[in-house]
């Protein structure tokens, strides 16, 4: 019997192979450009059908975030269509730091990814189907430093502005699942949901703001080797055309409501951060996101605010990320959202950990708390 195969030539694909033994094999990260940034792996095993794979991701420790790896299990698919989880454990003390997957396949190939991936194609069926919709208007705010647009889909007559933007950085895929539930919630002309708030507001969505990195299979930077979400306080259009041709738009259309979407490598839960620290803090600017979040968190099990990052002291917020950012330069309720790569302890799913699927029906609890926080604003 032939060994196994191993390939990552598509859109989003990222390993190297280092050797091929039978049914084992050993591989390495290659870092994004820029190269200071390694955590996203996207590739596809053939010959597999009978064989109890080892698959081994050596070198980790010194990739974006090794504390990511621990209690995490990667993710596979035989169809590209459902993604479930593939046992897997981490040793800091193996060859640098080593991720081994053991997995039999039911079938010829098999897909790992560091989570469910959302191609490029993928990308522009959501955009499609959404500017197809009754009501939206399809606007491309620019070009990426590939060329690729940077699609942005407007909805709603009302008189609240409110930004939706995600993967900023390219691995974390989490965040265009939930654009997919969001965009469905807001374009389906029979969901309550979407229906109000397409009523009270007007929506600017952005569904993949780095889709040079994700189509290259980065973890964090765009083409030009930038993490896009340190470019907001002088974006160029040279580096980072993105942030700069978005933070345009914004300009002319001043958010009130801004939500950036995001995965969280290490932390196994679902929380928000927001802009404490920012030179224009008023506390009742900040209660505006406090009464948000506390609304999300009654909303589902699915997020809550005992874990997350640590709060900026006062005056010493990096004004180079986009929440910061857009609530000194707005006077926005702005805010990060993080979902995890692993299994949320309080609510584990064994078979899928953390899926596409909740990340959709997060994005749903998240607009109807948006209708509530509007009704208290």
């Amino acid at each position: 019997m032939a060994g196994i195969a191993i390939n990552s030539a598509f859109d989003s694909g990222n390993i190297e192979v280092l050797s091929i033994d039978g049914d084992s094999a050993k591989l390495a990260i290659p870092y994004d450009a820029g190269g200071e940034f390694k955590q996203w792996f996207h590739f596809r095993v053939s010959g597999a059908g009978g064989r109890e794979l080892t698959l081994k991701i050596t070198g980790l420790n010194d990739s974006a975030y090794p504390k990511g790896w621990e209690d995490y299990d990667a993710v596979v698919s035989e169809d590209r269509d459902y993604w479930t989880r593939a046992k897997s454990s981490f040793d800091a003390g193996e060859d640098g730091g080593t991720l081994t997957i053991r997995h039999a396949p039911a079938g010829d190939i098999a897909w790992f990814a560091y989570f469910a991936p959302y191609s490029m194609e993928r990308h522009h069926d959501l955009v499609a189907e959404a500017a197809a919709s009754e009501g939206v208007t399809h606007h491309n705010l620019g070009n990426s430093v590939d060329g690729q647009p940077l699609d942005c889909l407007e909805m709603g007559e009302g008189e609240t502005t409110v930004w939706l933007y995600a993967r900023q950085h390219p691995g974390e895929t989490q965040a265009e699942w939930w654009m997919e539930g969001a965009l469905d919630c807001l374009t389906d002309p029979a969901d309550p949901v979407g229906m109000h708030l397409r009523k009270r507001c007007r929506f600017f969505v952005v569904p993949n703001v780095n889709p040079d990195g994700s189509r290259r299979g980065h973890l964090r930077t765009n083409a030009a080797g930038r993490n896009l979400n340190r470019e907001w306080a002088e974006p160029s259009e040279e580096h980072s055309p993105e942030v700069f041709h978005l933070l345009k738009a914004m300009d002319a259309n001043p958010p009130v409501f801004a939500m950036d979407v995001h995965g969280d490598e290490a932390i196994p839960v679902s929380f928000l951060a927001g802009y404490e620290g920012i030179p224009g803090w008023t506390d009742e600017h900040g209660q505006r996101f406090y009464d948000y979040e506390a609304i999300l968190e009654r909303r589902t099990p699915d997020f809550q605010t005992e874990q997350g990052y640590t709060k900026s002291a006062p005056g010493k917020a990096n004004l180079s990320m986009s929440t910061n950012q857009v609530a000194e330069r707005f006077g926005a309720t702005a805010m990060t959202l993080e979902m995890p790569y692993k299994d949320n302890p309080a609510s584990p799913e064994p078979e899928q950990g953390w899926s596409p699927e909740r990340c959709r029906m997060l994005a749903r609890d998240c607009l109807a708390a948006l209708l509530e926080w509007l009704d208290r604003k």
